[in-house]
């Protein structure tokens, strides 16, 4: 990692990843191509104590018997907040680009090359599916929202945990639905979520008090927390609906 690159990171994943980025050379050796860093800590939105680490390991070839060493460390890495990395040889990463076209959008877009050499400047990622990705994803979201908060006997402190998550799997939708409609996308989420009533026509209030919950900035209580976790599905909703009038009027 340069200096420059550490200078961009949030101070409390400096150390982590200088021990990490040396582990991942001695445990792939050769094979590493790149250790790329993505989401909020490649946005400078880390959270401390909240926010995951995720990173994609670029490498020459799968190797079982690396994969299984990486996986006797990997409880160590994650009480470090490293979830498990996306593992991809270049060929896959190109070959797959149509496909996952909302994922690797978001990691083109938003990413830190911490090691070795980037591939996402030449990548070139079809966007005809876009559209339906993130429909489809918005979709899911709420359907497993509902289903959660079921398991979790519809307690408040369910709503507290699911809420959050489900919004951190919001956000690449709605900046995939900016550039579906080639509006302007802002890099930090307060103002992704500010555009949407001038990008979208949505109202971001519900989705703002989200934010502030995951933030740790308010901590509703139980009587609110319900009332909080209603608003949500009803503007997940109303995001869905929205979408389905756009793609009526051609605007998609």
């Amino acid at each position: 990692m340069s200096g420059e690159v550490l200078q961009d990171l949030p101070l409390d994943v400096r150390e982590t990843l200088r021990s990490y980025l040396t582990d991942m050379t001695a445990l792939f050796g050769p094979s590493l191509e790149a250790i790329i860093l993505y989401g909020s800590a490649a946005r400078g939105e880390y959270l401390p104590g909240r926010s995951n680490i995720n990173l994609l390991l670029l490498l020459a070839k799968h190797d079982v018997g690396a994969l299984q060493r990486y996986g006797k460390e990997h409880r160590r890495w994650s009480k470090e907040r490293i979830v498990v990395p996306l593992f991809l040889t270049e060929e896959e990463l190109r070959s797959s680009a149509s496909l996952f076209p909302l994922e690797y959008l978001e990691i083109k877009e938003q990413h830190v090359l911490l090691a070795g050499r980037d591939p996402f400047p030449t990548l070139a990622i079809d966007l005809r599916n876009l559209l339906g990705q993130c429909e489809q994803e918005i979709r899911g979201n709420l359907l497993r929202l509902r289903q959660r908060f079921v398991e979790g006997a519809g307690k408040s402190e369910t709503a507290a945990i699911l809420l959050p998550l489900s919004l951190t799997a919001l956000l690449p939708c709605l900046r995939g639905l900016f550039q579906v409609l080639k509006i302007p996308i802002p890099r930090m989420t307060e103002a992704l979520l500010e555009s949407l009533q001038p990008g979208l026509g949505v109202d971001p209030v519900t989705f703002q008090d989200v934010l502030f919950l995951k933030r740790g900035l308010i901590s509703p209580g139980p009587l609110e927390m319900p009332r909080l976790f209603e608003r949500y599905v009803s503007s997940l909703q109303s995001l869905i609906e929205r979408v389905e009038q756009l793609k009526a009027q051609g605007r998609f």
